[in-house]
C-alpha cells in the first residue's frame, strides 16, 4: 500500500478505514477495483454541498446565477487545481500506460480522484464530516465569489447569439499544439458563418484557447469591445 499519511495531513482528514482512501486513489488503468463508483458518489455529494452553500450565501441570486456559480466551482479545472494543492498526483495508483503518458498530471484523472476522495470521506464518516472538509477546501474560492461571476462565458455568448439569428453554430479547430506535454500551448480557430476570417485563440488548454477564440469572434461581430 502507498504511504498516504502525508496526504491525509494535506486533506486535513484521517481515515478510519484507510482502504477507502486507497480505493479513491486507484484509477481504472491500475486494474481490479478502482475509484469510478466513489467518483460517482463524490460528484453528487460535491454538487449538493456547493449548491447548499451558494443557496445560503446568495439569498437574492436567481436559479441560473446559482447554477453558473456551482458549475464554475465543481468543473474539472477547479477540481484539478485542488488536487494539485494536495500534491495528489504523487499518490495516484495508475497503470503503466498512464504512468508513462503522465496521467498523474492529467486534469481529468486528478479531478476524478478528488471526487472519489469526497465519496470515500462520506462513507468513512458521514455527511457532516464530508461537508466540513469540502467547505474548508473551497473556503477561499467561495469567499472570493460574487454574482458578477455569473456572467456568461464567451463560448456561451457566441452560441446564443448565433442561435438567436438562426445561424450555424461555431466550429472550433485545433490547428497547432506547441510545447512539452506538461506545458502545452493550444492554437484554436473559431469558424463562424458570419465572419470571413476565423479568429485564432491561444491558451494552455484547448478549453482556454476556444474561449479566447470565441471572445475574438464576439469582437469581430461587434458584440464586445476589444480588450
Amino acid at each position: 500500500m502507498t504511504n498516504v499519511a502525508s496526504l491525509q495531513k494535506q486533506l486535513g482528514y484521517r481515515f478510519k478505514d484507510e482502504a477507502l482512501l486507497q480505493l479513491a486513489l486507484t484509477h481504472r488503468s491500475f486494474g481490479g477495483q478502482n475509484n469510478e463508483r466513489l467518483e460517482f458518489l463524490g460528484d453528487s455529494i460535491l454538487n449538493f454541498i456547493i449548491a447548499e452553500d451558494l443557496f445560503a450565501r446568495f439569498p437574492q441570486a436567481k436559479e441560473g446565477q446559482l447554477s453558473r456559480l456551482r458549475a464554475r466551482l465543481v468543473k474539472g479545472v477547479t477540481l484539478a487545481e485542488i488536487a494539485r494543492e494536495f500534491g495528489l498526483g504523487d499518490y495516484l495508483r495508475l497503470g503503466s500506460g498512464e504512468l508513462k503518458s503522465g496521467g498523474f498530471r492529467r486534469e481529468s484523472i486528478l479531478a476524478d480522484a478528488v471526487e472519489s476522495i469526497i465519496g470515500a470521506i462520506y462513507l468513512d464518516s458521514g455527511f457532516d464530516a464530508c461537508r466540513e472538509r469540502v467547505l474548508f477546501w473551497y473556503a477561499s474560492r467561495l469567499a472570493g465569489l460574487s454574482l458578477k461571476d455569473t456572467l456568461k462565458d464567451p463560448k456561451t455568448k457566441l452560441q446564443e447569439f448565433l442561435q438567436s439569428r438562426q445561424l450555424a453554430l461555431p466550429r472550433y479547430e485545433v490547428i497547432n499544439i506547441e510545447g512539452e506535454a506538461h506545458a502545452q500551448t493550444f492554437h484554436v480557430r473559431c469558424m463562424v458563418e458570419a465572419l470571413n476570417e476565423a479568429p485564432l485563440g491561444r491558451g494552455n488548454s484547448r478549453r482556454l484557447a476556444e474561449q479566447e477564440a470565441a471572445q475574438l469572434a464576439l469582437v469581430a461581430l461587434g458584440l464586445e469591445e476589444k480588450a
